[in-house]
């Protein structure tokens, strides 16, 4: 009879005591979720994507609901690198006291370096997590992470002028995900972070326009969840980094499933739009379904389907 059950894991040398993530964009900078609960009840937090400058995002309407999850358009809206790093973070760790990822984006390969070495420097952040998904203004608007060579040169850049492990979050939009996570690990990124959000749209039929002004957005929530097992999967088995997988994760089951197709870490990140509270009753209920299915200790279950 197993009387203690262990949830802990590590990435990078960086230890969690539970592998739950509330993921960047749906966990704000964690100000509003601590008045529901006490935040270090969860493994690690990735904050919300921040640029160089502040945005505001894009305008409204930006979210339109979905049978099986959402769509989102916000548009990166953040205060900016700089006010993050004097405001944001420093109430962060008043609130938080377990390993913080920060989540940076970028619309050119001076940007993710230039908002990548400042935060490098913040002690208090643990792992860096770098969206490839924006789109490259010098480049015709394709995203970053849709071609393996322009993520890796993401990845060469930001490594070059930091110290902490990074991780590439990758768009799930493209036909190749090895080939490009395989590229991002040759340039020498520590982890991969997958997936980001589906391309989706929406359309109102009676005024017959899309539902979102800016026509289209990432699609998230339970329907992605089979998807994000399956490049989780893929990547996996393909590189020798650790993965954190992020995609309609809404349940301690949904932990567990990911982890064995490979996940090291795993993302919670609609669902915390839906109810404030899912990350932490995910946490809550991880003992029981390890108790459920006679799994003692987490990691020994990561990559375990072959």
């Amino acid at each position: 009879m197993v009387t203690h059950y262990d949830t802990s894991v590590e990435l990078c040398g960086v230890k969690l005591d539970n592998p739950v993530i509330p993921a960047s964009g749906t966990f704000g900078f964690g100000r509003e979720f601590a008045e529901y609960y006490d935040l270090d009840c969860l493994g690690a937090i990735s904050f919300k994507g921040t640029t160089r400058e502040a945005r505001f995002g894009n305008p409204t309407p930006r979210i339109a609901e979905c049978s099986a999850g959402m769509i989102n358009s916000v548009g990166l809206q953040n205060p900016g690198i700089d006010a993050v790093i004097s405001e944001e973070l420093p109430h962060l760790r008043t609130i938080f006291h377990k390993p913080i990822i920060a989540n940076i984006s970028g619309f050119s390969l001076e940007e993710y370096e230039e908002c990548c070495a400042k935060i490098d420097k913040e002690e208090q952040v643990e792992i860096i997590e770098v969206n490839v998904s924006c789109p490259n203004v010098h480049n015709g608007g394709m995203s970053f992470g849709t071609q393996p060579e322009s993520a890796a040169e993401v990845t060469r850049r930001v490594k070059s002028v930091t110290t902490k492990p990074v991780f590439i979050k990758l768009s799930p939009n493209v036909t190749d995900i090895v080939a490009i996570a395989r590229a991002c690990e040759d340039a020498g990124a520590d982890g991969i972070c997958l997936i980001n959000t589906l391309l989706g749209m929406r359309i109102d039929t009676m005024r017959r326009k899309p539902v979102i002004a800016n026509k289209m957005g990432g699609f998230s929530g339970d329907a992605v969840f089979p998807v994000a097992v399956r490049m989780v999967y893929q990547v996996a088995n393909a590189c020798q980094i650790p993965v954190m997988g992020c995609g309609g994760v809404s349940s301690a089951s949904d932990v567990i499933e990911m982890m064995m197709a490979g996940a090291t870490a795993v993302q919670v990140g609609a669902a915390n739009l839906r109810n404030p509270y899912a990350s932490k009753l995910i946490v809550e209920a991880l003992l029981q379904e390890m108790e459920r299915l006679g799994i003692e200790r987490l990691r020994d279950i990561i990559g375990i389907v072959k």
